[in-house]
């Protein structure tokens, strides 16, 4: 089978090219801002370079696709949140751009990456499957880009049920919607993403954990990245299509914290910390939109019933999820793709001139289009 995956060097597609390799009867091609380096297991696939927020992008991918059997659509761009344009360029137009490059190649199968986020807020604490609403949490610019790209495969699925133009082949669209995807070659990546520079990593102790003031009604659902892998493969294998939720047991809430980890603070008021994040943002104290603290208190637990009928029993519960990803942040685990670069590897790229407020490379987190979930 030759796949193409774009956001190759990212999380998820760093644990797909880890678990495709070990399968030579298929052919990969990684899209990305830059290509993977020359080590596993980025070394197992053709790379094209393509910046998903350029319109020139779609010509690329679409000769790029030109043969594909599938694409699995990975590409998303999280940071900076000061730029919500540079966000939805990326994010929106990318993802438009890539179902015109399969619209113009005629590829069979296109599995694009949602996630939970693209869920309307939760009404009760109850599992949903994957026929709830999907229209986002408006103040979430995340969900609404996630749930925007959704509202367009909605429409291209439309197209194909209609006959689309004159000799358009058929295309199967699948949708995952995972929770939070963790592994520890992402540690580096994540904590780039959503914990202020000045936080040391070495602090995130059972010790130290069990003094967060885990808010009342946040419900957290976590999944192992070779989980998610795996899930894509027998996707893959069977071209199933339609959407399908991703996630592990137990569902993380205050109580389950406070098991894992020996307790928990008095709660914090999910209003108190939006205005706390919202300040510290605006500051430029941290990366982390107060649109976050929204989508946690408003996402709904999902129900894996449907991708548990094509065979798949995730390998990792969400507390040995947690603990892994936590002590390899602690060691400032990476690999040597840009997206997921250490924490030391990046702070030698931090010696170079023309860094923003925020300390980074300008552009540095597009490398890779890699994502968290």
């Amino acid at each position: 089978m030759r796949i193409v995956i774009t956001g190759a060097t990212g999380n998820v597609g760093t644990a797909l090219l880890r678990l495709l390799a070990e399968d030579s009867e298929h052919s990969i091609v990684g899209i990305s801002r830059r290509p993977g380096p020359a080590e596993s297991p980025y070394d197992q696939a053709e790379w094209v370079s393509a910046d998903l927020a350029t319109p020139e992008s779609t010509a690329v991918l679409a000769e790029a696709f030109a043969g594909a059997d599938a694409v699995v659509h990975l590409a998303w761009l999280i940071q900076p949140s000061y730029d919500r344009e540079l966000l939805r360029r990326t994010n929106q137009g990318g993802s438009a751009r890539v179902v015109e490059a399969v619209r113009q190649a005629g590829v069979a199968h296109l599995v694009h990456f949602s996630s939970l986020g693209a869920y309307s807020p939760a009404e009760d604490a109850q599992p949903v499957s994957e026929d709830y609403p999907h229209d986002g949490v408006a103040s979430s610019p995340y969900s609404v880009d996630k749930a925007a790209v959704e509202q367009l495969l909605d429409r291209f699925e439309a197209e194909l049920a209609g006959g689309g133009e004159a000799g358009v082949p058929s295309t199967t669209v699948t949708r995952m919607r995972p929770g939070l995807i963790l592994q520890a070659e992402a540690a580096s990546e994540i904590a780039r993403y959503f914990l202020p520079r000045p936080v040391p990593t070495s602090l995130l102790r059972q010790s130290m954990l069990r003094l967060v003031p885990f808010p009342v009604g946040i419900n957290l659902q976590f999944v192992h990245a070779r989980d998610v892998a795996r899930a894509v493969l027998l996707v893959l294998e069977q071209r199933a299509g339609g959407a399908f939720n991703l996630a592990t047991e137990p569902v993380v809430d205050r109580d389950s914290w406070r098991s894992m980890f020996g307790g928990a603070l008095p709660p914090a008021p999910i209003p108190a910390l939006r205005s706390l994040v919202h300040a510290s943002w605006a500051a430029h104290l941290q990366p982390v939109d107060p649109g976050w603290i929204d989508l946690a208190a408003n996402v709904p637990v999902l129900s894996t019933s449907r991708i548990r009928e094509l065979g798949w029993h995730p390998e990792r519960g969400a507390e040995q999820v947690l603990r892994e990803f936590l002590d390899a942040l602690r060691a400032g685990r990476g690999t040597g793709s840009a997206a997921l670069t250490p924490r030391a590897g990046l702070d030698r790229l931090r010696q170079l001139p023309g860094l923003d407020r925020l300390g980074r490379v300008p552009g540095l987190n597009r490398l890779g289009g890699g994502r968290s979930g």
